[in-house]
């Protein structure tokens, strides 16, 4: 058993504490620092990551195949860096900490990557050492879906095929102030390698922590190669000649919407109406008067990714593959992710406003976007390779995508503009600049990318997947990239289908936030789905669109129809990408577009209880778009078993 816990690699640290000098002669240069510092790690694994970084060795797990791990939650007092200003404001935010760690994390708004196997017991105990008195609970009307209980909490293991019961993935209870208590994940052999992430769900307060940068990846990495009986992980293909994994750089998209207010408790903004700390201010996040439509837009905060702001990617090296493993972890906006090679010799550093970022990248991000080519989507394998220019990630999302860069120099990393219907703020979204990737002398991987990329994992599957199950893997690559011996599930065929389900017709209405018109009650009848059967399900929402996200077991996407009743889930949409080469995969988390119709499919296996479904939108989640969800036992009459009848 080899468990790893660790802060994100692959950026450049931007948080640290800085003197007005040093911040000053930052503002003149590419932001280039060194990584963040491991938190603990038990039991480090190799994990061909670009920027791995030196573990400390905890003692051996308390038993084989089982590792602890503990988190503390508190507050934090660091910095931010605001490119309007080109400074940087000083915040108190509630994180996560490595509770063996005792120097400060240079990066405290991310948490610690937990990196695990199949078949792992992990137990991970939260602290949480926030205090009671600033977390207004009950809320003030007394009604569950006001947001309040701010200090209150819990965790979620999002994508993770688990228990939602017990003290296993349980969203339904809560660890008040002052209260320690351990999870105990059993994840099964057969889990799926591939990336998920972990946040607080309490009801009521969800967004709030989560906007605070309360949350981290989990990875979940296999060995396991292709059979004939059973699908192998991708992580068995994805290595170079020399059988190191082909180099990561796991990416955490974070919307660490902060605030300063004046003396009357109002939000400061400044002459362009986005928020402002004046110096000597702190600002923070405790109402939800910083959340609703448009508030990301109008706040003019940025983006960080693995907790900075314009971070730089270094280590890059022309014409070799990196696996990018990216989640958006953000609450309150879209992020449509683009790269681009940039001109040589600029900086970036101080961007005023939306028009400077739209500015900015128009004179020196040039050219076509580089290819991308999507491996897995909310942590599963794909069943083909999705090539693109643009990856759409709404909040909840997570993709892997295969990169390569052609050549040496500085490359953009862009968040695109959108039109309204595609982003959950409901407005035209402006270009924006992320972060910029370095990238060294390598070989040139010649013009056509998508055949470099064929030919490099033919060789892969030549060098690293057994005798039995190599030629079935090279003819689905040579056959438009696919990839059917690695996707984990298999499709849900017609005669599975034992009910239709009209699911999370998820809107604002009169009677405020819910899902088919009703808010959301943690005392009500629970929908019910049957151990061992499987459901097709008709997804739809009201405006501005929202991501619908299910816990426990994921579902096939079996069509989406726009407005005009055509299915846009091969090809997508001519000014919108984000469905398309999504007919007949797998995920977790999906937005639903205002209009739009989306028909999935879901089979509930191996385990019981109650968990939920919600719009990934979280302020929305706390207001009442939520609804419990059970699975139970069938009783052999149509029905299902219930307790002592």
């Amino acid at each position: 058993m080899v468990i790893g816990l660790s802060m994100l690699a692959g950026t450049t640290s931007m948080l640290s504490c800085m003197d007005t000098a040093t911040a000053q002669q930052d503002q003149q240069i590419k932001r280039i620092v060194t990584p963040p510092p491991a938190a603990q790690v038990l039991r480090a694994r190799s994990s061909g990551s670009l920027l791995a970084l030196d573990p400390i060795i905890a003692g051996p797990p308390l038993v084989s195949g089982e590792a602890v791990i503990e988190l503390n939650i508190d507050y934090t007092d660091s910095k931010i860096y605001n490119p309007a200003t080109g400074d940087y404001d000083a915040v108190r935010l509630r994180s996560y900490k490595d509770a063996k760690q005792t120097a400060p994390a240079k990066v405290p708004f991310v948490a610690p990557t937990i990196d695990i196997s199949p078949g792992e017991t992990v137990r991970l105990t939260l602290h949480n050492l926030l205090k009671p008195e600033n977390e207004n609970c009950p809320s003030r009307d007394g009604k569950i879906n006001t947001p309040h209980c701010f200090n209150r909490t819990n965790l979620h293991s999002h994508g993770l095929w688990i228990s939602p019961a017990g003290n296993s993935d349980n969203v339904l209870i809560s660890i008040n102030p002052g209260v320690d208590f351990q999870y105990e994940y059993n994840v099964p052999p057969d889990h799926p390698a591939g990336t998920f992430w972990y946040h607080p769900h309490l009801h009521g307060s969800t967004a709030l922590q989560v906007s605070s940068g309360m949350a981290g990846l989990l990875i979940v990495r296999g060995n396991r190669p292709p059979t004939s009986q059973s699908p192998g992980d991708i992580d068995t293909l994805l290595k170079e000649a020399t059988g190191a994994p082909y180099p990561e750089r796991p990416v955490l998209l974070q919307q660490v919407q902060y605030a300063c207010r004046d003396a009357s408790g109002k939000i400061e903004v400044d002459a362009n109406g986005a928020y402002a700390c004046k110096p000597g201010e702190v600002g923070g996040i405790e109402s939800y008067d910083q959340f609703g439509p448009g508030s990301w837009p109008e706040s003019g905060r940025y983006t960080s990714v693995n907790g900075e702001v314009l971070p730089l990617f270094p280590g890059a090296q022309a014409g070799r593959i990196e696996r990018w493993r990216i989640a958006h972890a953000g609450v309150r906006d879209s992020v449509k992710l683009q790269f681009k090679k940039m001109r040589p010799g600029v900086v970036y550093g101080q961007l005023a406003d939306a028009k400077a970022q739209q500015d900015w990248v128009a004179a020196n991000c040039l050219g076509d976007p580089l290819p991308q080519f999507a491996i897995a989507s909310d942590g599963l394998t794909r069943r083909k390779i999705a090539q693109r220019q643009t990856t759409v990630l709404q909040p909840g999302y997570r993709e892997d995508l295969l990169l390569v860069f052609p050549e040496a120099g500085d490359y953009c990393v862009i968040d695109d503009q959108a039109p309204a219907n595609a982003n959950i703020n409901a407005d035209v979204k402006s270009r924006k600049l992320l972060g910029s990737v370095n990238v060294g002398v390598g070989n040139s991987p010649g013009s056509d990318l998508r055949a470099f990329v064929t030919a490099q994992l033919l060789a892969a599957a030549d060098r690293h997947i057994p005798v039995a199950s190599r030629q079935k893997v090279r003819d689905d690559l040579s056959n438009d990239l696919r990839l059917t011996s690695f996707a984990p599930h298999p499709d849900v065929s017609d005669t599975e289908v034992k009910g239709h389900r009209q699911a999370a017709d998820l809107r604002i209405g009169g009677t405020g936030f819910g899902v088919n018109g009703v808010p959301y009650d943690p005392t009500g009848a629970p929908r019910v789905l049957v151990l061992g059967s499987a459901d097709e399900w008709t997804l739809t929402a009201g405006v501005p669109g929202h991501p619908f996200h299910i816990h426990v077991n994921p579902f096939q996407i079996m069509e989406i129809r726009n407005p005009s009743n055509v299915d846009v889930s091969v090809d997508g949409e001519a000014d919108d990408p984000q469905y398309a080469n999504l007919k007949g995969e797998w995920r977790d988390t999906l937005f639903v577009k205002a209009g739009y119709t989306i028909v999935t499919r879901s089979r509930y296996r191996r385990y019981v209880g109650d968990f939920v479904l919600h719009c990934h939108i979280l302020d929305h989640e706390d207001q009442g778009m939520m609804q419990n969800v059970r699975v139970a036992i069938p009783d052999g009459a149509g029905g299902v078993a219930m307790n002592h009848h």
